[in-house]
């Protein structure tokens, strides 16, 4: 029988085998978008996080974008659903079905190639749901897979100076979850975060439409109003937009107009939540990382990253300097492929 070193270099040597010929992958799993870094083919997939299945059957019917373009139109035995709530897993099988689908497309596989992969998740999840993205990643046809926590992959993403013994303050901003946290000599020495983020802005912005307007609007609409008019702050000229939907007195559609105003009203409430996060982890921060924070500045990370006055209202509020990352919506996912870089190995799959 075999010992237990011996098994153990096997599985190092099948490993770097593997590793050798596998394309390896760095995964931004978010609860909105998933993008797939592909090593040395950069960004290759950049997808809504949605699967179409068929309820009577179980049947994955499409994923992704096509997904997305089914939300609130599909017939009652069709169900669009998204496999991740706030950052997490809230479907097992659907998530690995869906992980599978994203891996087989951006590589030609071949039946011996199973990819090495990191993956982003949030900083705030149990080590249950880190196992249950672990073990996705795997049955989806990864060889090995490697947690990052998503504010430190931003961080490295964004260019900052993670490994130096400075405080670097990065504020990520997705879909389900908002994370703060505060890194020096390539560790976290204070995160925060709250599952309260851009959904909860789009669900913010339809409650407004629907009380304030008598309208109401599906979750697509309300993530384009963010998207087309949203604010944070005063903008220098206010905009506009004409909206449809169904007026909830007649049932009958209805167009009406929405300003830039309406809409900083109607996400007050959100923004409010994540900018005490914010000045909570100024607070819990030691002085000289704090210090070192309030000099350097706080950088904005995540899809919400874009929305306009954010820096501004941010800056207001904390008196710290705010900078958007380059490209925020790309920066978790080129942190993993970054990381995994710097990686020496990688564990056997268990």
């Amino acid at each position: 029988m075999l010992g237990r070193g011996v098994l153990a270099s096997v599985a190092r040597y099948f490993g770097g085998l593997v590793g050798r010929f596998s394309r390896d992958l760095g995964i931004d799993l978010g609860t909105a978008n998933t993008l797939v870094h592909v090593k040395g083919r950069g960004i290759m997939l950049r997808e809504p996080s949605v699967v179409a299945v068929d309820s009577s059957t179980g049947h994955v019917l499409a994923v992704g974008e096509e997904a997305k373009r089914m939300v609130g139109r599909t017939p009652a035995h069709i169900t669009a659903v998204r496999p991740l709530r706030d950052g997490v897993i809230a479907d097992f099988d659907t998530t690995e079905a869906m992980l599978h689908h994203f891996i087989e497309k951006v590589l030609t596989r071949r039946v011996w190639e199973h990819p090495r992969v990191v993956i982003g998740v949030p900083s705030g999840i149990t080590e249950v749901e880190r196992r249950a993205v672990e073990e996705a990643t795997r049955r989806a046809g990864a060889w090995s897979a490697v947690v990052i926590d998503e504010p430190m992959a931003a961080a490295i993403g964004a260019g900052m100076p993670v490994g130096e013994p400075v405080g670097s303050m990065v504020v990520d901003i997705g879909g389900g979850t908002t994370e703060v946290a505060v890194i020096s000599l390539g560790g976290i020495c204070t995160e925060q975060s709250v599952r309260v983020a851009g959904e909860e802005m789009d669900e913010a912005i339809a409650a407004y439409v629907r009380h304030e307007l008598n309208l109401h609007i599906g979750q697509r609409t309300a993530e384009e109003i963010k998207i087309k008019i949203g604010s944070a702050f005063p903008l220098p000229e206010e905009q506009e937009m004409t909206i449809r939907g169904k007026d909830l007195m007649s049932g009958l559609p209805r167009s009406m107009p929405l300003t830039s105003q309406q809409v900083r009203e109607a996400i007050r409430e959100p923004l409010g939540v994540i900018v005490e996060l914010i000045k909570e982890t100024l607070d819990e921060t030691p002085p000289e990382l704090a210090a070192d924070v309030m000099s350097r500045g706080i950088v904005l990370a995540g899809g919400v990253a874009l929305l306009r006055g954010l820096d501004q209202l941010i800056s207001a509020e904390t008196d710290v300097p705010v900078y958007i990352a380059d490209d925020p919506l790309t920066a978790v996912v080129v942190g993993t492929a970054r990381y995994l870089e710097e990686l020496d190995g990688f564990p056997s799959r268990r």
